[in-house]
């Protein structure tokens, strides 16, 4: 009985890449329909055709760059494959017939190709750590060690998936604050640059003295439009040098260390940083690696240099028999509620699902917090725009109303 391989689309609009034997086609797609699932495509495994020759017939729109969506459907797929009992580098190989990356298809072909050779998937991975970080290597080699691949590789795709959809939230949220900021800025420009001129113009042609605030506006228009171009260089300049500064190391840590320690800022930012921590952390140690090397992990992946520094203090005091809650306690940075999650996690002996409650409650948090502000940020910049805007059009108007006086 032949082997089918297919693509299809769950209930949920999930695409899912399987094998299925079958006799024919209409018998699999009575076999997917029964399980809820809608086909796409489907190619007959036949003998002396391979997979990779398949795939050369096979056109797909891609893109150059790896997005994290890439690396999602990435693991999603190789974890259902490995699941259905498909052999890894078969798995690879059918997975490389779809992949929408034209960098990740040339990677996974290097993949296949060293695998081919003798390496083990995490070592041939590990020679593009620029798109799979420490924790997809060690994850994967874990998973390879314990025989719990497909397992492994789910974990790693709901971890990204967490991660994709939080950043997509952020993204999102921000999205219309900025555009309204933008647009608000630019109109502002235009009437000072554009509109303020012109007035200024027709106020000559009349022997009027003119109100403070008109005088006031036409000043500013003035500065601005000498300067304009100067102003944007300068901005240039600056920009390059905040980034030469963030660059560096003390730099770095001294940004962030204000990001945390400010007002309006620092809760948001810190339950970000907190949320990193705990979601990765939650999925190294529920897969299995041990929990020095899983905070040297995290440590590395947190990306803030202020917490980077909590956890290799952590870490050492964890390898001296401590346990974890204990060193985050001191260090300040962290709740008493995490703190006191924590300690129950390690007392019943369930860290992950301890950590993973802590990442679900600060995705909350942060998802909250965007809310209020989206909603807070629309109505103060209206208000400020337009308290702006109406100043203008006063400081413009003031000396036409004074002309019709005297002629009146």
């Amino acid at each position: 009985m032949p082997y089918f391989i297919y693509t299809a689309r769950d209930k949920t609009g999930k695409k899912i890449t399987a094998t299925e034997e079958a006799l024919n086609k209409e018998e699999l797609i009575e076999k997917l329909q029964t399980k809820e699932l809608i086909l796409i495509d489907v190619i007959e495994e036949k003998e002396g055709v391979s997979i990779s020759s398949i795939s050369k017939t096979k056109t797909i729109r891609q893109h150059s760059g790896i997005k994290l969506q890439d690396l999602v459907n990435f693991s999603q797929q190789l974890s259902t494959l490995l699941s259905s009992g498909v052999p890894i580098l078969q798995a690879l190989k059918i997975i490389v017939r779809q992949v929408s990356s034209r960098r990740l298809n040339i990677i996974l072909e290097k993949i296949i190709s060293d695998m081919e050779r003798g390496l083990s998937l995490h070592e041939a991975m590990g020679k593009y750590p620029k798109v799979f970080s420490e924790l997809w290597i060690n994850l994967i080699e874990s998973g390879e060690a314990s025989g719990n691949l497909a397992d492994v590789l789910k974990r790693i795709s709901d971890y990204l998936e967490r991660t994709a959809s939080f950043r997509n939230k952020i993204i999102s949220a921000l999205i219309y604050p900025c555009i309204l900021m933008v647009a608000g800025l630019s109109a502002l420009l235009f009437l000072t640059i554009k509109i303020i001129p012109t007035f200024a113009t027709i106020f000559e042609g009349f022997n009027l003295k003119l109100p403070l605030l008109t005088r006031m506006l036409i000043l500013i228009s003035k500065v601005i439009r000498s300067y304009f171009i100067f102003g944007i260089g300068g901005l240039i300049i600056l920009a390059f040098l905040f980034r030469r500064f963030l660059k560096t190391k003390k730099g770095r840590k001294k940004w962030e260390s204000f990001l945390l320690n400010f007002k309006l800022t620092g809760d948001f930012f810190r339950a970000i940083v907190v949320e990193r921590f705990s979601s990765s952390l939650a999925t190294l140690l529920e897969s299995g690696v041990p929990i020095i090397y899983a905070l040297e992990i995290t440590q590395r992946s947190v990306g803030n240099l202020v917490v980077a520094e909590i956890i290799e203090k952590t870490k050492e005091s964890v390898r001296q028999g401590r346990n974890l809650s204990q060193p985050l306690e001191e260090s300040g940075f962290f709740e008493p509620m995490i703190i006191q999650m924590l300690s129950i996690g390690e007392e019943i002996g369930d860290l992950p699902s301890m950590l993973k409650r802590i990442n679900a409650y600060y995705q909350e948090y942060v998802d909250r917090f965007l809310v209020r502000f989206t909603s807070l940020f629309e109505p103060v910049m209206l208000l400020f725009l337009g308290g702006v805007i109406a100043l203008m059009v006063i400081g413009m108007f003031l000396p036409i109303f004074q002309l019709t006086q005297i002629r009146g």
